[in-house]
């Protein structure tokens, strides 16, 4: 009796006092489409030796300190990186094979791959050009450590002539745990005795994403695609700039045949084979559904070299060819060049960034006629295009800056200054056509300045702080990329980066198993994990969890329901054993 008249007390009074709550749906910030995407450039090896499906490395016998890097002999021969009988303009080197007289049994060369080849159960598309006198079987073969062949193909080889002759097969692979592998081509050295055999861009292809040629790898791409990325921006970064002014990125030497791509000495320290090209770029856009950020070089090198006025013209005219060749018709030189390398219709490019941080490097004084040069050009031809300026720096632009025009804020910082711009852009003027993105940002130093190696929960959590700044304020902020993406572990020149990967085993999906240690809070909500295995016996875990109405893809974070909305660490490393102990793990963090 006396808890009922309690309950009919608080009835009473809630009645007496009942307030009505009126929500307005109609006003309140727009949010972005666009605003999670990834920038990409290649460094710690995410190109040649991460993303791109081409698995032997110095493939090309590029330009490089060592001129025979990652290749070795078979058998009794001599390797050489020979200038006598280049491939084409672009390819001047061959890798020689000079076979002793009397040599008998099996020869030829091998190729460690970048620190390995990732064998996995798929089939494997293996070409290259030789030169030379010789009629009899070849062998390809892909091995591990102990010896073992996991896949294989031997073929007869007929080659009789003065020209470079092209050789094509597939082998299907088993699948390997062994941590390192390599691959290697043998031939009968008694048919070669005391003569060589050149051989010229020698390629190797695991089935590539949506099975294009000279495609991206598929697992890590499709690891790409299931983070929901809105944009892609490329080429870069530090490396589209260049070391020095003739290091650029130059977008007309990245296309048509891989044969007629010279390469380059990357900004980064490694030689680039430029095999992910402009083209590659862009297709990667149209398989993942991402907006390309076109980024064009805009004068300014690393070395502090600025090209300005009128010597800057015919990198102008470069632009602009450049932007022809995308989005020309047929009946225009650059477009028609398109179409005769495959693609008939211009592609759907609707940004480009003006330079690369050239607040830096010197570069700040004359960014602002330089950035009102290229624009002035690029703008009168093609109208719709919306041009973004290298920095947000003000003292760095144009006094007089174009109303439809945006800036591109970078903000690599420490996690508590991550949470001291929690409200950066609350109060940063709203125009109708104006926007910020955020192309690179990431905490790579802790709070005593220190240069961190991994990325860590304090860091993860004031990126996270700073990214719910990002979110309130997405009418304006209209993209925003960690950066960079993409690391090959134990051949990097930055960090922290995410995710990271290796050559030795494949993407595994163990999305079932976060999702029951982790449940989504609404049945609209994905969770998505990926795990990637190395020999050193850690695994990296990357997630995104795309929230209802509202994406939440950060590349580098997970987003764990207990800890919302902090997003945790881009990986978490921990030591791998068994699934019980990553299960006893991943529960004490729930």
């Amino acid at each position: 009796m006396f808890r009922a008249l309690i309950v009919t007390a608080i009835y009473l009074a809630a009645r007496a006092f009942a307030i009505e709550l009126i929500v307005d749906t109609t006003s309140g910030n727009a949010s972005s489409p666009l605003l999670y995407g990834i920038a990409f450039e290649d460094i710690n090896h995410a190109g040649d030796g991460g993303i791109h499906g081409q698995l032997l490395q110095n493939n090309g016998l590029r330009p490089s300190n060592d001129r025979l890097a990652a290749w070795s002999p078979v058998g009794p021969v001599d390797l050489y990186a020979s200038t006598d009988h280049p491939l084409s303009p672009a390819i001047k080197r061959s890798l020689e094979v000079a076979v002793p007289p009397g040599t008998k049994g099996q020869a030829g060369f091998k190729n460690t791959g970048y620190q390995g080849i990732p064998v996995n159960a798929d089939t494997y598309l293996n070409r290259w050009y030789v030169k030379g006198v010789y009629r009899g079987p070849v062998t390809v073969t892909v091995y591990g450590p102990s010896g073992r062949a996991y896949g294989s193909r031997t073929m007869t080889m007929n080659v009789n002539s003065t020209d470079y002759v092209f050789f094509e097969t597939t082998f299907v692979a088993a699948q390997s745990f062994e941590p390192i592998h390599e691959w290697k081509l043998t031939f009968d050295a008694i048919l070669v005795a005391g003569r060589s055999l050149h051989f010229a861009l020698v390629e190797l292809f695991p089935v590539t994403y949506h099975n294009r040629d000279n495609g991206l790898r598929n697992d890590i791409a499709t690891y790409v695609e299931h983070l929901s990325p809105s944009f892609l921006r490329f080429p870069g970064g530090n490396n589209m700039q260049g070391s020095y002014v003739g290091s650029r990125w130059k977008w007309n030497e990245t296309i048509g045949p891989v044969a007629l791509r010279p390469g380059r000495q990357g900004a980064w320290g490694y030689p680039n084979t430029e095999s992910l090209g402009l083209m590659e770029y862009m297709q990667w856009c149209i398989d993942a559904h991402m907006e390309p950020i076109l980024a064009v070089w805009a004068g300014l090198s690393l070395d502090g070299n600025v090209v300005p006025g009128e010597a800057a013209m015919p990198f102008i005219e470069d632009i602009l060819n450049e932007l022809e060749f995308l989005l020309g018709d047929t009946s225009t030189p650059y477009g028609a060049l398109r179409a005769e390398y495959g693609r008939n219709e211009p592609y759907d490019l609707r940004y480009i960034e003006i330079g690369n941080e050239d607040n830096l490097s010197g570069g700040c004084r004359s960014y602002a006629s330089r950035f009102k040069s290229i624009y002035s050009y690029v703008h009168a031809l093609y109208p719709s295009l919306t041009l973004i300026a290298s920095t947000d720096q003000t003292n760095c632009l144009p006094e007089m800056f174009p109303a439809t025009a945006y800036v591109d804020a970078h903000r690599y910082l420490t996690p508590d200054q991550f949470v001291g711009l929690f409200d950066e852009f609350d109060h940063i003027p709203r125009y109708p056509d104006f926007g910020v993105i955020v192309g690179e940002y990431a905490s790579m130093k802790d709070d005593a300045g220190y240069v961190k190696q991994w990325q860590d929960m304090k860091g993860s959590c004031g990126e996270a702080v700073y990214m719910i700044g990002l979110e309130r304020n997405s009418d304006v902020v209209k993209m925003a990329s960690y950066a960079p993406l993409l690391e090959h572990f134990g051949m990097t020149q930055w960090s922290v980066s995410t995710p990271i990967m290796t050559s030795s085993l494949s993407t595994v999906d163990l999305g079932p198993l976060l999702t029951f240690l982790f449940p989504p809070t609404a049945e609209s909500d994905r969770f998505q994990l990926h795990s990637r295995l190395h020999h050193r016996q850690h695994v990296i875990l990357g997630a995104n969890h795309v929230l209802p109405k509202q994406r939440h893809n950060h590349p580098t974070c997970v987003i764990l329901r207990r800890f919302r909305p902090c997003v945790l660490g881009g990986i978490l490393k921990t030591p791998f054993r068994d699934e019980h102990r990553l299960l006893r793990q991943a529960r004490q963090l729930r």
